[in-house]
């Protein structure tokens, strides 16, 4: 075997990947995450299960390539291995246009917080931005509204929500077409018409609805700028149950092609792998 293998070093999630190069393509290889109380124990964890699993031996292996917060932490070789240092903007871009199968695109990294950019096949990414609005705000919103924090446990909860107890809709505020073209259901505020009776479910599914709203919305901006429609949605929020749902009904809404390819939490983890 010839392989790559891409590390993206959280603060304590670790993800690792590896392309096998042996045939003169690039045949990727299932990626896997593992958790830990530090950076180093998560890689280290990570690199171990992911060899063990794939029956990959060190000799086997070419360069690691590392990206990510955590991967600071990372100032010698792994193992006696090659270790490359990678732009986390550059695998955001990379994984994005890989997964998705596209020449451009914005692609959107849903993670903590959100960043923006604008990848094309040829040319160096550009880092477009983002908000801090993400993963973070959701469970520090659901901690202090609703008391919980894990996000499993708060997506199991909005399974039974109701925006129309959360929201204002367009159609809550006139039943005249004051936007040309925008349906009933389009949000005008969100958790402006929070109810008396909303109940944890409502709330929850307000809150996420209200992190995937806030992301699009800066997302269809950057792409109008560069007169794309193609926005790849990679990172671990694209994991929640009703991120397709939201984002669908967004590209009905706004005439927009949001992607939520498979694999896309590993996206930033690919495109390391990918890196020249």
């Amino acid at each position: 075997m010839s392989v790559v293998i891409g590390i993206d070093v959280g603060g304590s999630t670790t993800k690792i990947v590896g392309f096998d190069c042996s045939n003169g393509d690039m045949r990727l290889i299932n990626p896997l995450f593992v958790r830990a109380t530090d950076p180093t124990t998560a890689l280290y964890g990570a690199f171990g299960k992911f060899t063990d699993i794939n029956g990959i031996e060190l000799d086997d292996i070419n360069i690691v390539k590392v990206t990510g917060v955590g991967s600071s932490n990372i100032t010698k070789p792994i193992y006696g291995l090659k270790c490359e240092h990678v732009s986390e903007f550059e695998c955001i871009g990379l994984g994005g246009l890989y997964l998705s199968g596209l020449d451009e695109a914005i692609i959107v990294s849903l993670g903590t917080g959100t960043a923006l950019i604008h990848a094309k096949k040829g040319s160096e990414v550009e880092y477009l931005g983002g908000t801090g609005v993400g993963g973070g705000t959701l469970v520090g919103l659901s901690k202090r509204m609703l008391g919980m924090d894990d996000i499993q446990h708060i997506q199991a909860l909005a399974d039974d929500g109701d925006l129309d107890k959360i929201d204002w809709r367009i159609g809550n505020i006139s039943k005249r077409d004051i936007l040309p073209g925008a349906p009933d259901k389009m949000t005008a505020s969100n958790f402006g018409n929070i109810s008396d009776i909303a109940t944890k479910s409502d709330i929850a599914l307000g809150i996420i609805n209200m992190v995937f709203e806030t992301i699009a919305m800066v997302a269809m901006f950057a792409a109008r700028n560069y007169k794309l429609s193609d926005i790849v949605l990679t990172g671990n929020l694209t994991t929640l149950r009703k991120a397709p749902e939201i984002f669908a009904s967004l590209n009905t809404m706004f005439n927009l092609n949001f992607i939520i390819p498979n694999n896309a939490q590993f996206g930033t983890v690919i495109g390391a792998a990918l890196t020249k």
